[in-house]
């Protein structure tokens, strides 16, 4: 009897956390069908190569991406309950800082507009994790961004192939490698429900674009600027390779 209150209660729990994934953990960057489906229209000659809109919305896209990820890093790095959603967190903050960096140097070469906020899809990303404790905070974080993950990664690689713009092809191989760092200490907590993560990664819903649309910023307003974290000492241009039995770490 004991045993099958036990198995009761931990179907429950799966249960709650696939209904709670299934409901929010969806593309986690603006227009991410339109991405791999964006005609190749040029909309300017740069002394860098042509830009498409494809590649416009790329660099968009990467810098709305780290409005969310940079600050579920540093909630990671608060609460999470275990040395690897520490680390997640770290990686998070780090790598979207380095990503940052870039996507607000091209963008001024480029005379492309950035927002300031995330989207009200990924605003509310951040909300629903922040709305957990414990290992509940640990596991609803870490599924939310490996779907989103997953789901950016093979886009990241059409810009990278059919982009001319040197400036986006850098930007392209950077978030290839940063993403891959972040799948790969997403993974190593554990705590990755894959069945789940693969379904929502291939099927996701038609959302109205107002969700997937970062707000514009007011004229005039300055480029929020993420800050880097040097002091936190970690790489995420490539992911920390695991050898043996125990996983490396930065």
């Amino acid at each position: 009897m004991p045993n099958s209150r036990n198995w009761i209660g931990t179907a429950l729990v799966v249960g709650a956390l696939i209904l709670t994934l299934a409901a929010l953990a969806y593309p986690a960057m603006i227009g991410v069908q339109n991405a791999t489906t964006s005609t190749s229209r040029i909309i300017a000659n740069t002394r860098y190569g042509p830009l498409t809109e494809a590649d416009r919305d790329f660099v968009v896209k990467v810098r709305s991406a780290g409005l969310w990820e940079y600050p579920l890093g540093e909630l990671a790095m608060q609460r999470g309950t275990t040395a690897g959603m520490k680390e997640v967190g770290a990686h998070l903050v780090v790598g979207h800082a380095g990503l940052d960096e870039l996507c607000r140097r091209i963008a001024l070469e480029l005379n492309i507009t950035l927002p300031n906020q995330a989207t009200p899809q990924q605003q509310q990303f951040v909300a629903t994790a922040d709305s957990k404790n414990g290992k509940e905070f640990d596991s609803t974080a870490v599924n939310i961004m490996r779907v989103t993950h997953g789901q950016i990664f093979p886009a990241i690689a059409k810009i990278r192939a059919s982009t001319e713009n040197t400036l986006v092809r850098q930007l392209a191989d950077l978030a290839n490698d940063t993403v891959l760092d972040h799948i790969t200490v997403l993974e190593r907590t554990g705590l990755v429900n894959f069945d789940q993560v693969n379904f929502q990664q291939t099927t996701p819903p038609k959302l109205p674009q107002a969700q997937l649309t970062p707000p514009p910023p007011q004229p005039g307003t300055p480029v929020l600027a993420l800050r880097p974290r040097p002091d936190l000492n970690v790489h995420t241009a490539s992911p920390t390779p695991i050898t043996g039995s125990s996983p490396a770490v930065d």
